[in-house]
């Protein structure tokens, strides 16, 4: 049976978690995040080179997929509180 390599990545604040893992070419997003052994605790959503995934895409060699956190603030307002101080 064939295989594909991928890498689960898990980037917080304060750490970097990286998992590469072999799986069957039928493989899912849900069966690389069973796989993985991370924590899913505080995890948003998913992503593959940072195009949002459900659970059910299939997965394909080489593929990095990343665990996403909810934003901490919304990008613009930041961006607004960021000029009014200069």
């Amino acid at each position: 049976m064939a295989s594909i390599r991928i890498e689960v990545v898990n980037a917080r604040p304060s750490a970097y978690e990286q998992v590469d893992l072999t799986l069957p070419e039928s493989a899912t997003v849900a069966d690389a995040l069973s796989g993985s052994g991370l924590s899913l605790e505080g995890i948003d959503g998913y992503a593959i080179f940072g195009q949002c995934v459900g659970t059910d895409t299939q997965l394909r060699d080489g593929d990095r997929l990343e665990l996403l956190r909810p934003l901490q603030a919304d990008p613009k307002e930041a961006r607004r509180r960021r000029a009014r101080g200069r």
